[in-house]
């Protein structure tokens, strides 16, 4: 009987029933008791109403961005008291209903948890949703669906907020879904597979080198059977959404009330003049409870870490810091590396089972991330990471206690936190995708280091190495170095942290990507875009990425979709930077050329910046990530060269037969030199003294292998110092014999 009503029933009469959400009026389909089992669930939902907002703009979405600066979506927004300009709860005016006094504490306990639930039922109604998934890839492509396509690179898989476009026009990977034909009938439709609270939109222009194209205003329409559609209404009209005024800022459109269904649909009204209808998007939904698991999301994945998952401010981060801090205040240490273009300190903090010293023998590695401070997954990941390591060396955790006793780490979260806070203050939906990306004075700190590859290879060209050059350690130009050049002060600091501290490997976390790169990141011919430039060491570095690649959830899953353009994984999640994209003075390629430090990009998300409910979800694909790839500074050999009175040497240069680059030890004589499994015949060599040469063999097995230098005075630096004691010239050794070794033997030494 219930069935016969319905179908009788007008769309008017059901949605005065249950909201804007639609019932079909067309014949029983196979999900109909399935949607029946949910009427009462969405009548809880629509109980409760938000106060309606004006209609929607563009000037009010930017003003609501401005109120609500703090996080992706802010929570517990429900209305703003214009008296007081305060944001206003109603659930502090919620009453229980009245109840008879009950003696039994079991029955008023049960009363008390109802008046709690009826609360956050409220609240969970006020709420505004989180983005369903579109720019993460939660929404797979065949959830979306669209009215007309132009061609395939411009189909509604491509309409998704911030994908970015391929360089041609006419490239399968383009930069939005553009509608066939440009007229009011076209729409964008994302499935949600199971009853969804919607409650907002947002859109942005098509990403493109060549076209300017995006929608000014646009309908939204709601069903449950994608046949019969519901328009959003402002009274008996329907509702017009302002869209946006240019192609790369997002702007979020919030509905006056929630809307329930599980298909959704934008409808463009008008669009840029000389345009056409294209447009990315992203949908605020939440889906309901659904004890049936009838529309399950596949892959779902829930963390077990007690953590603290939520975005941080400038002033949190440093707080939080200061909390791992005092919990393990054995193992940590905060210190800062210098200061930020507005004055805000780069703060980084040391786990190590001796903060504050370095140990003979001992390997350090950082972590850096941020330099572009709209790429906020890596800052969270890193205060994360902190948390975890702390936490789980209390409870004893027998990997992480081993790691923290023989490694010294040093995890540096925000290297550009006036770019942080910029792309903080507009929320991750609306930061779009560069807003944040500089400094201050407008610097991409990643690649504002010098540019030491041309100097190294020129130097290769003329054949000065190893006579007037030597192919490491390679000196910072000059010019680099006067207060004229334009150079960040986040690299000055960051240089100076480098050449510091004896990093032996390093990971910078970046966002926008799912994929490894390693040196060089410049290509060697002048003037090509994309080439293979393998460093002498590429076998270790690709060893290096593939660690961190291979441990992460999606980076070499083949099935996934890619993020932008590249599909990756058919690399297994690594790429070598140049033949990607040149770049030159780029950080990884400095640090390899400057000082001892392999340093590698993890790009460790599609979404810059992912909103708050999704931390969890990338913490659990990087967490192993992160730790397998700190565990690869133990790998390839390590030592100490000492002179004959056991002292170590600092500077002494560590050659390995057949590998071009060599490294120095730090200032004890310790080294580490990063090998594959194998035997290798290695060199150790330093000023004033003889060179010595051994084998030395890697193992597979976790634990870089022990081989110790001791060398003596060469005969040649025992003659100078005679002479600079005595100040005689020895005998049986003619001067002019003598002069033609002195510059010889500095060559060797330098």
């Amino acid at each position: 009987m219930t069935g016969k009503l319905l179908r009788l029933l007008t769309p008017l009469a059901l949605l005065l029933l249950v909201g804007f959400a639609d019932l079909s009026l067309a014949s029983v389909d196979e999900d109909e008791d399935y949607y029946m089992q949910e009427m009462l669930t969405r009548e809880r939902y629509n109980r409760a109403r938000v106060p309606e907002k004006p209609n929607s703009s563009t000037a009010d979405t930017q003003e609501e961005a401005k109120q609500n600066p703090a996080r992706k979506m802010p929570r517990g927004e429900v209305g703003n008291d214009k008296k007081t300009d305060k944001i206003t709860d109603p659930t502090r005016s919620v009453k229980a209903p009245n109840r008879k006094t009950v003696k039994n504490k079991k029955s008023t306990l049960k009363e008390s948890n109802s008046i709690s639930e009826g609360v956050q039922d409220f609240k969970s109604m006020t709420e505004e949703c989180p983005p369903m998934g579109l720019e993460t890839l939660k929404i797979d492509d065949f959830q979306l669906h669209a009215s007309s396509t132009k061609r395939y690179g411009l189909g509604a898989h491509r309409g998704r907020l911030n994908i970015q476009a391929g360089l041609y026009e006419d490239d399968l990977y383009d930069g939005a879904w553009c509608a066939g034909r440009d007229d009011p009938l076209q729409w964008l439709e994302v499935d949600a597979r199971r009853l969804t609270k919607f409650t907002g939109v947002v859109t942005q222009g098509r990403s493109s080198l060549w076209s300017s194209d995006w929608v000014t205003s646009y309908k939204v329409m709601v069903s449950n059977d994608s046949h019969t559609w519901i328009t959003l209404k402002n009274g008996s009209a329907d509702l017009i959404f302002s869209g946006n005024r240019e192609k790369e800022i997002p702007v979020r459109n919030i509905f006056p009330s929630p809307v329930v269904a599980r298909y959704i649909r934008v409808n463009p009204r008008s669009w840029f003049y000389g345009g056409s209808v294209c447009m990315r998007a992203e949908i605020l939904g939440c889906p309901l409870p659904d004890p049936n698991n009838y529309y399950h999301r596949r892959n779902e994945v829930i963390t077990t870490d007690d953590l603290d998952f939520r975005h941080h401010s400038y002033k949190e981060m440093r707080q939080l810091m200061k909390v791992v801090n005092e919990m393990c205040p054995n193992i940590t240490r905060i210190y800062n590396i210098g200061k930020s273009q507005s004055g805000l300190k780069l703060y980084a903090i040391e786990i190590s089972d001796n903060p504050g010293e370095h140990e003979v023998g001992e390997p350090e590695f950082r972590y850096t991330a941020g330099s572009h401070g709209n790429e906020v997954l890596g800052r969270e990941l890193l205060l994360l990471l902190m948390q975890f390591m702390c936490l789980e060396y209390l409870s004893g955790n027998q990997r992480i206690r081993h790691l923290v006793e023989e490694t010294r780490i040093h995890l540096l979260p925000s290297v550009n936190p006036d770019g942080y806070d910029k792309a903080f203050e507009a929320g991750s939906e609306l930061s779009g995708w560069s807003l944040g990306r500089w400094t201050n004075d407008g610097i991409d700190i990643h690649h504002n280091f010098p540019d030491l590859n041309s100097i190294l290879w020129e130097a290769e060209a003329k054949k000065w190495i190893p006579r007037k050059m030597l192919n490491h350690h390679i000196p910072t130009p000059e010019w680099y170095l006067s207060k004229n050049a334009s150079v960040a002060l986040e690299t000055r600091a960051l240089i100076a942290w480098m050449e510091k501290m004896p990093f032996v490997l390093g990971g910078n976390l970046q966002g926008g990507e799912l994929v490894v790169t390693f040196p060089y990141d410049r290509t060697r011919s002048q003037g090509v875009t994309r080439e293979q430039t393998p460093t002498p060491d590429e076998h270790v570095f690709r060893w290096l990425a593939f660690s961190y690649a291979s441990t992460h959830r999606l980076m070499t899953d083949a099935s996934r979709r890619v993020c932008h353009t590249e599909d990756f994984a058919k690399e297994d999640g690594t790429i070598n930077g140049a033949s990607w994209h040149t770049a030159a003075g780029s950080m990884n390629d400095f640090s390899y050329l400057h000082t001892n430090c392999f340093e590698l990009s993890m790009y460790v998300g599609c979404d810059k910046f992912p909103h708050e409910s999704e931390l969890p979800e990338e913490w659990e694909n990087n967490r192993e990530s992160l730790l397998v790839f700190m565990e690869q500074v133990h790998r390839g050999i390590k030592g100490v060269v000492r002179d004959l009175q056991g002292r170590g040497i600092a500077n002494a240069i560590i050659s390995v037969e057949g590998i071009g680059h060599d490294v120095r030890t730090a200032a004890d004589g310790d080294y580490w030199r990063l090998l594959n499994p194998g035997e290798y015949r290695v060199t150790a060599k330093a000023e004033g003294y003889s060179l010595v040469t051994k084998k030395c063999e890697v193992g597979y097995a976790m634990g870089a292998s022990r081989c110790d230098f001791t060398i003596g005075r060469s005969n040649l630096f025992r003659i100078r110092e005679i002479m600079e004691k005595y100040k005689k010239q020895p005998i049986g050794l003619p001067a002019r014999q003598f002069q033609a070794h002195r510059p010889r033997e500095r060559r060797l030494g330098t």
